[in-house]
């Protein structure tokens, strides 16, 4: 008997396709809008490749020499000089080696490459000085494969005390059927390795902020209920429990920690859990992205524009760039997310500061798909000069948030509460695949006070909500020579507020 999937009329079906498509092109139009403006102030400037070579970028690290280091998904690494010139069309590439396992790390040290692989840490050396990788050594192998699509191993710089960090993901994105798989490791100066956290899902990136704590990105799925940056304080589980099983091979990690409960809220398990560390910034689905992916931080000291130690992201699916400003509450990072850049050509993967201080992002789309059109690229983003005006900080309160602007504002839009609007929502942690935003809450902002340079707002909320994202739109800011934001909205996630543990303790 035929089966019946699914019928529409045609005049519906037909309705509602052309809806899809006119939902498609106000987006691409809005997309090619928000990059022009901004590109009058981070120009994005495409690389040229090397023909007939498939440069799916999975990393990248700049060499004492000038050069950068381009690794792929497909097990190449190359050399390119002349990427931070005035005319990149004089770039020029050599590949440095070949035959290695979807490199998606690489760090620059003692005059050898130091190669996070899919199975293992590596060690290259040029050791006659031609350009060519002529010594490989496994530097640390102590996590297992099984071939499965997605057991990525992204593989950090080297920390303060020489450790390289790695993130893996769980096998198929979903369970951890070898070992390690869901953890975090360090491989120390010495080869040896120490489980640092698990609770892993999918990593996209790992990356250090300004003071050298570690940080990764996680993607929405089980026990994810949407991308997300994450720190990770050694000991602490981040979120998954799938390779908690791993536990019996990591004695410096303790007792396996207590199971989520399924349903529950983060912050609800936060409490429950001792070991549970929440994420630090949540990057609200499709509003910010679907891919969070590589960190930078903006050690440039100015040469990259008013953002100094923040951290950036990529997204790739979107194929953009989101910025981060992160604090400290009770001993634990949180923050806000912020639109930055968008219009990369491929999907957004890796990041990395040059010397100079522009930044570099690499990108890719086998297997993901990406809103930039090329299978691969290699971009730059540069500094114009001009300071564009945005919020640069959000730091909680209290009893609701302080506002920073890269610029002084106009007086009477940026005092007026009539000039923000604010909504709170969160995610569920569940064992099923992402979640909605659940838990809406309406924020009543009932002043806005500007500081005497103009260039700080408090603005006093009614009704915060602990352990949600509170959206922010300041549409009605303008700057004080008549200008809007160049990006009207911020995502803070609040997982607490500040002095809200010394309360309790009272």
């Amino acid at each position: 008997m035929p089966r019946t999937i699914f019928t529409l009329p045609a005049r519906t079906w037909l309705a509602g396709k052309n809806a899809l498509l006119l939902m498609l092109c106000c987006f691409f139009v809005s997309s090619s809008i928000y990059a022009a403006e901004e590109s009058e102030y981070y120009q994005l400037e495409a690389i040229p490749l090397p023909k007939d070579v498939t440069l799916e970028i999975g990393a990248l690290e700049f060499l004492p020499n000038g050069k950068i280091a381009v690794s792929t998904r497909r097990g190449e690494i190359w050399f390119a000089d002349g990427v931070e010139g005035a005319d990149v069309s004089k770039t020029t590439w050599k590949r440095f080696a070949e035959g290695l396992h979807e490199v998606l790390g690489l760090a620059w040290k003692d005059d050898a490459l130091y190669v996070t692989q899919r199975g293992e840490l590596s060690r290259l050396r040029d050791t006659n000085n031609d350009g060519v990788a002529d010594q490989f050594e496994t530097v640390n192998d102590s996590w297992h494969i099984n071939g499965d699509y997605h057991e990525y191993a992204f593989g950090s710089k080297f920390d303060k005390e020489g450790n390289i960090w790695v993130v893996l993901c769980l096998t198929g994105s979903f369970s951890s059927e070898v070992k390690f798989r869901g953890w975090c490791l360090r491989i120390g100066p010495d080869g040896v390795a120490i489980p640092t956290c698990s609770g892993i899902r999918s990593p996209g990136g790992i990356g250090f902020n300004a003071q050298g704590d570690v940080f990764y990105t996680d993607n929405q799925g089980p026990w994810n209920g949407t991308c997300a940056l994450k720190h990770l304080p050694p000991g602490k589980f981040v979120g998954h429990p799938g390779g908690n099983k791993w536990y019996e091979q990591a004695p410096n990690m303790g007792a396996k920690p207590q199971e989520p409960q399924s349903g529950s809220r983060f912050m609800t398990e936060a409490a429950k859990i001792p070991e549970y560390e929440p994420a630090a910034i949540l990057f609200p689905y499709q509003k910010m992205g679907q891919s969070a992916s590589g960190i930078a931080c903006d050690t440039t000291q100015g040469k990259f524009g008013p953002f100094n130690e923040q951290l950036f992201v990529g997204d790739q699916t979107h194929s953009t760039v989101m910025r981060c400003f992160l604090e400290k509450i009770d001993g634990h990072y949180q923050g806000a997310c912020f639109p930055f850049r968008s219009g990369t050509g491929s999907g957004s993967l890796a990041l990395q500061f040059a010397p100079q201080g522009d930044l570099f992002v690499g990108g890719t789309n086998r297997g993901w798909g990406s809103r930039g059109p090329k299978p691969f690229a290699l971009d730059r983003i540069h500094w114009t000069g001009k300071t564009p005006f945005e919020i640069l900080k959000m730091e909680a309160q209290s009893d609701g948030f302080l506002l920073t602007f890269t610029r002084p504002v106009d007086a009477s839009s940026a005092s007026n509460p009539e000039s923000y609007k604010m909504t709170s929502y969160t995610y569920i942690y569940q064992a099923s695949y992402g979640s909605p935003e659940v838990d809406h809450a309406q924020q009543k902002i009932v002043r806005a006070e500007l500081n005497a340079d103009r260039t700080k707002v408090k603005l006093t909320i009614e009704n915060l909500q602990p352990g949600s994202v509170h959206e922010l739109h300041a549409d009605g800011v303008k700057s004080e020579s008549g200008e809007s934001l160049l990006h009207k909205e911020a995502y803070y996630t609040l997982n607490r507020l500040p002095g809200q543990s010394a309360e309790a303790g009272k």
